[in-house]
């Protein structure tokens, strides 16, 4: 009886460290398909990683009450428009999300708080309103992503830094 169970908990000490990775943006095949997109884009990559870890933790499953989908949390409306078939396809819907991303970033000429903020709510009520529009969900969503896109630069950063020692 107890190799029963020593073979499941064996088991599951494995799996769940793999479930943390996925979540914290540590699974290597979610990083390389965001980061190829967002250069592809012309995006930078911690504010993609950002916006990926705000929106759906790193969950490629994640949905949302209010019909968002994937890494990216995509609408209906926004998959239609970019052409996405599936929007819990890993490269689909990095695809969808980042070239969203980019149009938002070309539209309001490189201003990330506004970019961020169309993202969250739309376009429209950004372009007419930027940085004026003050509605509570949306200032609070602009400055996680900004804490998160800050965290992820500071983390590139350190991994880009050489270490004495270690074959330098």
């Amino acid at each position: 009886m107890r190799k029963l169970l020593a073979l499941p908990l064996f088991a599951l000490t494995f799996a769940i460290p793999a479930m943390a990775e996925t979540r914290r943006g540590g699974n290597p095949e979610l990083r390389y398909y965001a980061d190829a997109y967002a250069d592809h884009y012309g995006v930078p990559r911690a504010l993609v990683h950002a916006i990926i870890a705000q929106e759906s933790n790193w969950n490629p499953r994640a949905l949302s009450t209010k019909g968002a989908a994937g890494l990216m949390q995509l609408m209906p409306a926004t998959t239609a428009m970019y052409f996405v078939r599936n929007r819990l396809s890993i490269t689909d819907n990095l695809s969808g999300g980042i070239q969203y991303l980019a149009d938002l970033m070309t539209e309001f000429r490189g201003e990330m708080r506004l970019a961020v903020a169309a993202y969250y709510c739309g376009s429209r009520r950004i372009a007419r309103q930027g940085l004026y529009y003050r509605n509570p969900d949306v200032v609070s969503y602009v400055e996680a992503v900004r804490s998160r896109y800050q965290l992820e630069l500071r983390e590139q950063t350190s991994r880009d830094i050489p270490t004495p020692g270690r074959g330098q």
